[in-house]
């Protein structure tokens, strides 16, 4: 409902959407549940918004290609010729950063989900870390809570994905580092994909 909502309000005051998945199956554990708000965007259920919808789209974490700068960028056009207008601006904006993409790391993107079986090993695969990461949430939580911690944790454990935002301030995230060598974002923002049995305590 709430997709339903920001879907119709995209679309009568004329907002162009754009959607960044940059770490596409480790919201859910599944990757085409994790591109349910895309789809209704652009299905006539969702009001089809066929030439305001965008989408940026990162393999490095998903696929684990950290180095090879691996993504794409999606415009729904509604004629070829505004396609090829488009894309004649994106080519200027290309030119001068990048030129040409790297080819090694789309190439290994390609060859998995060209081929059926290893897009259903990818699948399972990228299901298998979700729920690892999920399981780490947990652990995080509940060993904050036996070390004594009185503070709730839970919107901690409620979120999902990679990273949970802890709701600390800047100057609790400084003296974390300087105190215990504990690193984290600014914002308060913590990586769980780098917890382990080994290291969550």
């Amino acid at each position: 409902d709430q997709w339903k909502d920001i879907s119709d309000l995209c679309k009568n005051k004329g907002h162009v959407v754009f959607f960044d998945s940059a770490y596409q199956g480790f919201a859910s554990g599944d990757s085409e549940k994790d591109a349910q708000a895309l789809r209704y965007f652009v299905s006539p259920d969702g009001g089809g918004h066929s030439t305001n919808v965008l989408l940026a789209q990162s393999f490095a974490k998903n696929f684990g290609l950290y180095g090879e700068r691996c993504g794409t960028l999606s415009v729904l056009t509604e004629s070829t010729e505004q396609r090829d207008r488009i894309m004649s601006q994106l080519k200027l904006l290309i030119r001068p950063m990048y030129s040409s993409p790297p080819i090694h790391g789309s190439s290994i993107v390609k060859t998995i989900l060209s081929d059926e079986a290893l897009t259903a090993q990818y699948y399972k695969e990228c299901a298998h870390m979700a729920h690892r990461i999920s399981a780490m949430r947990q652990k995080l939580v509940a060993t904050l809570k036996d070390v004594g911690s009185v503070h709730d944790w839970s919107h901690v454990s409620d979120q999902i994905g990679m990273f949970a935002f802890t709701g600390m301030s800047s100057d609790m995230v400084l003296r974390l580092t300087a105190e215990y060598e504990i690193y984290l974002t600014l914002d308060g923002r913590i990586s769980l994909a780098g917890l382990n049995d080994n290291n969550v305590e």
